[in-house]
């Protein structure tokens, strides 16, 4: 189970399929400075993704005179691994209704399995172009001729050394910003003063 509420939290910032997830968001303010608040409003997420045409609509529950929700495993289950949206419209007795946060998070696949296991790479998309950018290069190195490699909307074969180092250097920069934000998302200490070590791959 996911539940979020020690800390001002608009939305979890990754969800597991199948996971059991809660999140309370506190009562806010119009730009009028009107209390949004319950008993009196209530609020819907609704969720969408660019993977398919798949959505969940998640209504509030009174929480002091904040919010709660839940999405239920049966329904996370359903979602598919990737990039989601969501915008949270409050409600007041039908008459009024105001967009009062907006957002993406990101779904993660679950592991789970029955029978035979298959190949699972849960690496980000940075580590992947990464791992692609250090094997064109040490290919290069070693005299090899390099092989057809996808990196961003170019293939490797296009790319001089100089350039392969270059890409190193930066997506080794946004592997680390990558791992600050989770470290941040999961409020393990201050990621600044964390050092990721990268070990030569050529």
């Amino acid at each position: 189970m996911s539940l979020i509420g020690k800390k001002k939290v608009t939305f979890p910032n990754e969800i597991r399929a199948g996971d059991y997830v809660q999140w309370r968001i506190p009562a806010s303010q119009d730009v009028f400075g009107n209390s949004i608040s319950s008993p009196d409003w209530s609020v819907v997420y609704y969720l969408r993704t660019n993977t398919g045409p798949i959505g969940a609509t998640i209504n509030s529950s009174a929480f002091n005179d904040g919010f709660q929700f839940t999405i239920a495993s049966n329904v996370t289950a359903t979602f598919t691994a990737g990039d989601w949206f969501y915008q949270a419209v409050a409600n007041k007795s039908g008459a009024e209704k105001q967009t009062i946060y907006t957002g993406q998070f990101k779904v993660l696949e679950s592991l789970e399995y029955s029978g035979t296991a298959v190949n699972y790479d849960g690496r980000s998309q940075v580590e992947k172009d990464l791992a692609t950018i250090q094997a064109a290069i040490r290919n290069i190195i070693s005299g090899g001729a390099i092989q057809e490699y996808k990196i961003g909307t170019r293939t490797a074969k296009k790319y001089e050394l100089s350039e392969l180092i270059m890409l190193e250097a930066r997506y080794k920069a946004e592997l680390v910003r990558e791992k600050q934000a989770e470290m941040i998302a999961n409020g393990l200490g201050n990621p600044r003063a964390t050092f990721v070590r990268f070990n030569e791959a050529y």
